[in-house]
C-alpha cells in the first residue's frame, strides 16, 4: 500500500548519510495521511493532492486486454532538471499519488533534484490519470475498462519519449503497485533501464495477496449505496468497511503492541480504524476497484514472450535491482519476496528491519526513511 524494528536481513548495510526530514515536513500523500489522522482526532477536512500536476494527452490509447480508452490521460510531474542521462521514474502506489516519493525528494536526499531529473506518474485509476470517475461515457465508473500494469509502463513509456525527450533512463523507483510497475519495467523495457528499485512489492501477486484484496473489494460492494458502481453518493459504508479492513494490515503486530500508532499522533490502537477510514473515504469507490483489480492481476510472467513463465521474466532482466521488502510485511511477505529476489541475475537484497510492516515503505518513521534513503543513494552512486 500507497500509506514501519525487527532483525536485518544478513545482507543488509546501511551507509551513513545525511538524516531524513521529520514527519512534520513530509509533503503530498504525507499531508493525506496525515489529514486521515487529524480527521480522525478532530474532524478536521482531508488534505488531497494539490493541482501540481501536469496531464499528457494519450489520445485513443490501446490496453492490454482490448479496448482502446479514448481520449486517456496520464498525471505527473517532475522534479529538477533534464540533462540526458539523469532521468528517474518514480511511479504511484495503491492509495497514493505523484507525492508518493516526496520524503526522499530533497538536495542532499537520495533522489536530489539538483542531481536528477525526476519524473513521478499516477497510475491509471487513481482519480488524476484516466480513471473511472473521471472518464465520460460509455467507459465510466463500473464500465472503465481493466487496466494491466503493463498498460501504466507503456503509458510513462510515451510520457517519457514523446512528451519529455528522455531516450534512457537511470532507475525506476517504487513502492507496493510502484514496485510492481519498477520490475515490470525491467522486463518491458530491458535497454531502457539502468536500474531498479523495488520497495515492498513484488512482480507476481500470489494468491494470499489476491485474495485478501477480494475481500477488501467485498466490503465496499457490500454496501447497497454501491449499486454495482453506479453510485449517485459515495457508498460511504462500504468505504467504512473497506478501511477497518486497511487497518490491522498495515503495519504489524508488534507495531501494535508497542504502540507505535503514537507515532502517527493517534491516541489508541482503535483510532487506527478511523485513521483509515477516513484515508479510503477520500477515494472513488470505483478508482479503488479498479486498481485493486489491476493489483491482483499483477503477472511479470504475463509479459508478451515469457509464455507466462515468471521465472523466466525475471531471469531476463538485465538492469540492476535493488530489492527491498518490509521485515514484518503482511501485504508482500518476506518469504515470497526474498524468493523472488533470487531469481533475479544482478540483484542486491535489502530488507527493512522495521515494525511497520507494509507502510515502511512509505517512510513515515524516521529509521525507515533513513534506512530507505542510505540503501537507494548508495545503490544510484555506485
Amino acid at each position: 500500500m500507497a500509506v514501519l524494528r525487527s532483525l536485518a536481513h544478513e545482507e543488509n548495510a546501511t551507509i551513513s548519510k545525511k538524516p531524513c526530514r521529520p514527519l512534520g515536513l513530509w509533503r503530498g500523500l504525507y499531508r493525506r495521511l496525515l489529514a486521515a489522522a487529524a480527521a480522525a482526532l478532530f474532524s478536521a477536512p482531508l488534505a488531497m493532492a494539490s493541482g501540481e500536476h501536469k496531464i499528457f494527452e494519450l489520445g485513443d490509447f490501446a490496453l492490454e486486454g482490448g479496448a482502446v480508452l479514448p481520449e486517456a490521460k496520464l498525471s505527473y510531474v517532475t522534479h529538477g532538471e533534464f540533462q540526458g542521462n539523469n532521468a528517474i521514474l518514480v511511479p504511484s502506489a495503491y492509495l497514493g499519488d505523484h507525492h508518493g516519493f516526496d520524503f526522499l525528494i530533497e538536495t542532499g536526499l537520495a533522489l536530489d533534484p539538483e542531481q536528477y531529473f525526476i519524473v513521478a506518474t499516477d497510475m491509471f485509476q487513481n482519480g488524476l490519470s484516466s480513471s473511472p470517475s473521471n472518464t465520460p461515457p460509455p467507459f465510466d465508473g463500473p464500465n472503465f475498462p481493466a487496466v494491466s500494469i503493463r498498460d501504466n509502463i507503456a503509458a510513462g513509456y510515451r510520457l517519457l519519449t514523446e512528451e519529455l525527450g528522455v531516450t534512457h533512463i537511470k532507475a525506476v523507483i517504487g513502492f507496493s503497485m510502484g514496485a510492481q510497475q519498477a520490475f515490470q519495467w525491467a522486463v518491458s523495457h530491458p535497454d531502457f533501464v539502468d536500474k531498479v528499485v523495488g520497495i515492498a512489492g513484488s512482480a507476481v501477486e500470489y494468491p494470499h495477496g489476491a485474495i485478501r484484496l477480494e475481500g477488501f473489494k467485498a466490503a465496499i460492494k457490500a454496501d447497497q449505496t454501491f449499486a454495482q458502481g453506479r453510485y449517485t453518493t459515495p457508498p460511504t459504508i462500504g468505504l467504512k468497511a473497506g478501511g477497518t479492513h486497511w487497518a490491522s494490515w498495515g503495519t504489524s503486530q508488534e507495531w501494535f503492541r508497542q504502540r507505535l500508532h503514537t507515532q502517527l499522533g493517534l491516541q489508541s490502537p482503535e483510532d487506527m480504524i478511523t485513521f483509515m477510514q477516513n484515508l479510503v473515504l477520500s477515494w472513488d469507490a470505483n478508482d479503488l476497484i479498479g486498481l485493486a483489480n489491476t493489483w491482483q492481476a499483477n503477472d511479470i510472467g504475463a509479459t508478451p514472450g515469457f509464455s507466462g513463465d515468471a521465472t523466466k521474466a525475471l531471469g531476463s532482466i538485465k538492469a540492476e535491482v535493488l530489492y527491498m521488502p518490509a521485515a514484518t510485511d503482511m501485504y508482500f511477505h518476506i518469504d515470497a519476496l526474498t524468493a523472488e529476489a533470487g531469481l533475479i541475475p544482478h540483484v542486491r537484497l535489502a530488507v527493512i528491519p522495521t515494525l511497520w510492516g507494509h507502510m515502511a515503505g512509505l517512510g513515515l518513521s524516521p529509521e525507515d526513511a533513513t534506512f530507505i534513503n542510505d540503501e537507494v543513494s548508495a545503490f544510484l552512486e555506485k
